[in-house]
């Protein structure tokens, strides 16, 4: 509806050609919707009354109505502003290696040109093109723009200062061996490490558990001859965890005996393959955790000091909303902060149970603070594998876009500092982008707090839609944004869940 409305405003008059649309102001009490235009050109009485009836065409008639023009010529400073933070939302890579200083904005007799000096080593294909969209949300009139390569390198780039965090060690947490019996081990286990925090690499580690699934398959060895070994996931009622166990001969018979239900102990070695850790048994007993097995509540590191990675960004967004959008802040909002956040990943899979866990490549977030967007958090992961064809054509991110990128275990000490006492929020966030962070965070020893409101749910509670996908309920609200891009779908997503609680009125129950 509103590109209806400035489609039709802008062709009531040459004077209103360019123009932009405020905000609403919706007064209750005189039942009066006033509507704020800006223009860049000087306007007569006749436009006001030209834009007035367009107005009046979407305003349902128990309202009244009124227009207010004015006239907005924004200065070469005010669209250098503007460029500088559309970098920082949009293009991180580029702001992270200029200043305002790098660009340069030119006034002329219909709008403006702009040049950013961006160094050669960066890309910057449709960056200007970024720009301009987002100028012309904010100004009326012309903008063209474009990227040049400065003298300037990367290395040349002033490094801040790096500060030191204090060492902080989490102990990992066991439990005391019950009816511990021998079934090929010659060696009395008498604790074990909770599965949950089987997440370091050592050459001996003792694992118990209750057997959820074994599994007997085969493999070929380097020889070329066909061996045994028994796929098993142990739960602990911490964690499930997915085992290997190569049988030997002199103990195939007692072992391959083993079923679903059994509690084992067994001894073996948590080694790095391929990215990610996996757990071979070298022997299998018998054994169980304690009767009425409560888990001791788990440490985490304290809240990083410093941000050493990834720096959050302030954001303001000037936008086109909605003539019927309620601006008020919902009074469940106010002194609340949420952190709004999307992921791209290498694959589906969420759950290091099955064995390879798949991996973040971009995290995209947005601060909410007393119901309005004021930070965002973005970057690129570096996977350290392959990323599949599928996956490229599905989020056009490239592997030259992921190379050079931050590592997980650097990227999410900073992540977990910009949730710090938030509320976590995203679409489908309990059955996907949640267990992906909860993972990776506990992997660096930092415990995100499980608070947690998904839009999908909300959006199924409060809206009559043919599905719940993110664009279909970003398009019920009138939102734009490039889908499959974890800062686009972040954003996005803020925007729907602030729209939600304003029909609500109030906040979900956490989950």
């Amino acid at each position: 509806m509103l590109s209806n409305i400035l489609d039709e405003l802008r062709a009531c008059s040459p004077n209103l050609k360019s123009a932009i649309i405020l905000p609403p102001v919706l007064e209750n009490g005189r039942r009066l919707v006033t509507v704020k235009i800006i223009t860049d050109e000087t306007f007569r009485p006749s436009d006001k009354a030209a834009a007035l009836a367009v107005i009046k065409k979407y305003v349902p008639s128990y309202f009244g109505c009124a227009v207010e023009i004015s006239k907005l010529a924004p200065d070469a400073d005010m669209v250098r502003r503007r460029i500088y933070a559309v970098l920082c939302v949009n293009c991180k890579a580029v702001y992270s290696a200029v200043t305002e200083d790098d660009i340069s904005v030119v006034k002329e007799d219909k709008g403006f040109s702009f040049t950013v000096s961006v160094p050669s080593s960066l890309g910057t294909d449709g960056v200007a093109d970024k720009i301009i969209a987002e100028l012309k949300k904010s100004f009326c009139g012309e903008f063209r723009g474009r990227c040049v390569a400065s003298a300037r390198d990367l290395s040349d780039l002033e490094i801040e200062e790096i500060h030191d965090e204090i060492e902080y060690e989490i102990p990992v947490r066991t439990f005391p061996i019950e009816e511990f019996g021998f079934l090929e081990g010659d060696k009395i286990q008498k604790s074990a490490v909770y599965l949950s925090d089987l997440n370091f690499a050592s050459e001996e580690v003792v694992i118990c558990g209750t057997v959820e699934d074994i599994r007997e398959r085969t493999y070929t060895n380097k020889k070329g001859q066909e061996k045994n070994y028994l796929s098993i996931i142990l739960n602990d009622g911490t964690a499930s965890a997915y085992i290997t166990y190569f049988i030997r001969q002199k103990n195939a018979e007692k072992i391959t005996k083993l079923k679903t239900g059994d509690s084992i102990v067994c001894t073996g070695a948590n080694e790095e393959y391929k990215g990610n850790l996996s757990y071979t048994a070298k022997t299998i007993d018998y054994g169980k955790p304690p009767a009425g097995f409560v888990p001791e509540k788990r440490k985490s590191k304290p809240v990083p000091v410093y941000y050493h990675h990834i720096q959050p960004q302030p954001f303001s967004d000037i936008a086109q909303t909605d003539l019927f959008s309620d601006s008020a802040v919902p009074e469940c909002m106010k002194d609340k902060t949420f952190v709004v956040f999307d992921l791209e990943t290498t694959g589906l899979n969420s759950s290091p149970v099955s064995g390879n866990m798949d991996k973040i490549i971009e995290i995209g977030a947005f601060k909410i603070e007393n119901g309005e967007i004021t930070q965002s958090f973005s970057t690129f992961i570096d996977p350290e594998r392959k990323l599949s064809e599928e996956i490229i054509a599905l989020t056009g991110i490239t592997p030259d876009m992921v190379a050079g990128a931050p590592k997980i275990g650097q990227v999410m000490p900073d992540f977990f500092k910009f949730c710090d006492g938030c509320i976590l929020v995203g679409h489908n966030i309990v059955g996907f982008d949640y267990k992906f962070v909860d993972y990776y965070c506990a992997k660096e020893g930092y415990l995100l707090e499980r608070r947690l409101i998904d839009t999908i749910g909300l959006s199924q509670e409060l809206l009559f839609l043919s599905n719940y996908k993110l664009n279909t309920v970003a398009e019920k609200f009138n939102i734009t944004f490039n889908h499959h891009r974890a800062i686009d779908d972040a954003l996005a997503t803020a925007k729907i869940f602030i729209a939600l609680i304003k029909i609500k009125k109030s906040l979900p129950k956490l989950q």
